[in-house]
């Protein structure tokens, strides 16, 4: 059995404007992590997540790959971070609503049942929680 965590945001922005934000290698650089993206199906990419030495954190490497890009509605990719997250997926579903955007956003595969994923899945969801409620939002409202 496996656990997602799921988020439905809303911004006030474009789904136009919210799309860039997903899909522009350097705006995810600002909200998420340095990184090599392309919005293309097959595209193999990195994030290079920074090390955190106060909590003895060396950081890491998340290998992915674009699996599906609908521009400017549907972005999926796998997400790849080394044991216990492997296998795993994201994806971001766009929709408009009211003068905004709807962000359906899942991150969907973890084993709870391999060792440590528990602590993982908990880190993930702080971690996706922060990028996508705080750091997305900010950036969104500073090039509106």
């Amino acid at each position: 059995m496996t656990e997602s965590i799921r988020r439905e945001l809303y911004f006030p922005q474009s789904r136009e404007r919210v799309w860039k934000a997903i899909t522009d290698r350097a705006a995810l650089a600002e909200w998420m992590y340095p990184n090599n993206f392309e919005p293309s199906v097959g595209h193999r990419f990195q994030f290079h997540v920074p090390p955190k030495p106060q909590i003895g954190f060396d950081g890491l490497v998340v290998e992915c790959e674009v699996t599906e890009c609908e521009p400017p509605h549907l972005l999926k990719f796998s997400w790849n971070a080394g044991e216990p997250i492997v296998d795993t997926h994201v994806s971001f579903r766009l929709e408009p609503f009211n003068e905004g955007t709807q962000v359906y956003f899942e991150h969907s595969g973890f084993d709870l049942s391999r060792p440590y994923a528990d602590r993982a899945f908990e880190g993930a969801q702080y971690g996706w929680a922060k990028m996508l409620e705080k750091q997305l939002a900010a950036l969104l409202a500073r090039v509106s």
